[in-house]
């Protein structure tokens, strides 16, 4: 059930905020699904499950993860150095996939609304070429607490340099104030029309598909506003414009 994996990059972010860069030979997986790393921890098995950051064409494999102050799991995480190992399942999962998406059409845009460490799956789907050649309009919104929680800011900023016609890049910093940067919660930026003026594209069923990954209570929130505007949940029975995946 588990294989092993090597510690072959660790980057903090900040004082809890860090990724792990492993290598471990699990089966093909696609970018936006998540494996689970595991430990033996005073004589239990503990797992929990975290999103690819790397695109499936890479090397090593790349996780996202922020050390809870009372996680069973994270916080032996954070204290992983280069040449340790952990183990990991041997295959990844997950339904929040660009080919569980129904067809873009010449005119969607593709949001992409992540808080906090959720924004792994994203970063994965932006390192690849699949995203690029299916949309020609993407926004990625990001959402924190604190400028230092942004991971992998100056790579996003990069992406939306070299795709500046086709990218757009929106950040939410709720409780610092940030030039260039929303103050407040991405539902609300919604509500109030800030973020489609940012964007310059609109939340319709028509022109919109959206994924979230995150905070529970963004979902729901957003999930809420964007049906009041006539998108549905995106079902293989019934294709709609709604992806989501929580993040606990």
């Amino acid at each position: 059930m588990w294989v092993t994996a090597t510690v072959v990059e660790k980057i903090n972010w900040n004082d809890n905020l860090f990724s792990l860069k492993l290598e471990a030979d699990i089966a093909p997986y696609v970018a936006g699904q998540f494996i689970k790393l595991s430990q033996h921890i005073d004589g239990k098995r503990i797992a929990r499950a975290y999103s690819l950051v790397n695109s499936p064409d890479s090397e090593y494999l790349e996780v996202l993860a922020i050390a809870v102050e009372q996680g069973q799991l994270s916080p032996q995480l954070q204290q992983l150095q280069v040449g340790d190992q952990i183990d990991i399942s041997p295959k990844a999962t997950g339904f929040m996939t660009l080919e569980e998406l129904p067809e873009a059409s010449t005119e969607t845009c593709l949001w992409l609304l992540a808080t906090g460490t959720a924004v792994g799956p994203f970063i994965s789907m932006l390192r690849g070429s699949a995203i690029w050649q299916a949309y020609p309009h993407i926004a990625l919104v990001y959402g924190v607490r604190h400028q230092q929680d942004l991971a992998y800011l100056a790579e996003i900023q990069q992406i939306q340099q070299h795709h500046a016609k086709q990218f757009s890049f929106v950040t939410s910093v709720t409780r610092q104030v940030v030039a260039g940067a929303l103050t407040e919660r991405i539902s609300d930026a919604i509500a109030s029309g800030k973020l489609e003026q940012l964007v310059g594209h609109q939340l319709t069923a028509t022109d919109a598909q959206v994924m979230m990954c995150g905070n529970p209570q963004m979902i729901v929130d957003v999930t809420e506003l964007l049906k009041a505007r006539g998108l549905a949940k995106n079902l293989r029975r019934k294709p709609g414009q709604i992806t989501v995946e929580k993040y606990w």
